[in-house]
């Protein structure tokens, strides 16, 4: 059993932590808002996560199988709503970092930051399709499925929180950088012209599979 959670956490590890719009997003507000009011835009994205995992893992899966054109309707709705986030991003004007002295307090603001950190990896095809292969790859079907698919669901979200809440401290790190305008209209650019590219690939892969 050791060696079952240490692949799903390397597993989980290396779709968590690359490059996608769940960390780019947690960067930029590690930047402008500073690692702990960060929080809830990561716990937001974690359980969604998770919800996504439990549902791959709940037949979910074949029903994708069964009807492809859901999947593809749901990458281009979160290729559309990615699109915007970029846009809103790039267009961002310069502001002055908030001191993070402690985590968000307000409900209004958890609220906010949870909503969007779920909605944004709810949208995610990265997500859908790495939660859809770990499940394929780890929780075979036998009487000890429902037990694998909660410790996969468990080891994934440790993962997911640690990978998301790491891209915020990356932010934080770089905050004071980002004091001088110019640096931070660069930077905003550059997240937006990431998450552009994510859409890219995501879409042409998307055209290579249908192909």
């Amino acid at each position: 059993m050791q060696a079952v959670w240490v692949s799903m956490a390397v597993f989980a590890l290396a779709g968590a932590i690359s490059p996608g719009p769940v960390n780019v997003i947690a960067s930029a507000l590690g930047a402008t808002q500073g690692f702990l009011r960060a929080l809830p835009h990561v716990l937001g994205a974690t359980l969604s996560y998770c919800a996504v995992v439990w549902l791959m893992g709940s037949s979910l899966q074949w029903v994708l199988v069964a009807y492809p054109e859901i999947a593809q309707v749901t990458q281009y709705v979160g290729a559309a709503y990615l699109l915007y986030l970029a846009v809103r991003i790039a267009g961002a004007q310069p502001s002055a970092p908030v001191v993070d002295t402690h985590v968000a307090t307000t409900l209004s603001a958890w609220t906010q930051g949870m909503l969007q950190g779920g909605l944004t990896q709810s949208l995610n095809p990265k997500a859908w399709l790495v939660a859809l292969s770990g499940v394929s790859l780890f929780v075979p079907e036998g009487p000890d499925s429902a037990a694998r698919l909660l410790l996969f669901c468990a080891i994934s979200g440790v993962v997911c929180f640690a990978s998301v809440a790491a891209w915020a401290a990356l932010g934080r790190l770089i905050r004071h950088w980002l004091a001088h305008a110019p640096y931070q209209r660069l930077f905003n650019r550059l997240l937006a012209a990431l998450l552009v590219f994510t859409v890219y690939s995501m879409l042409a892969q998307a055209c290579r599979i249908s192909d």
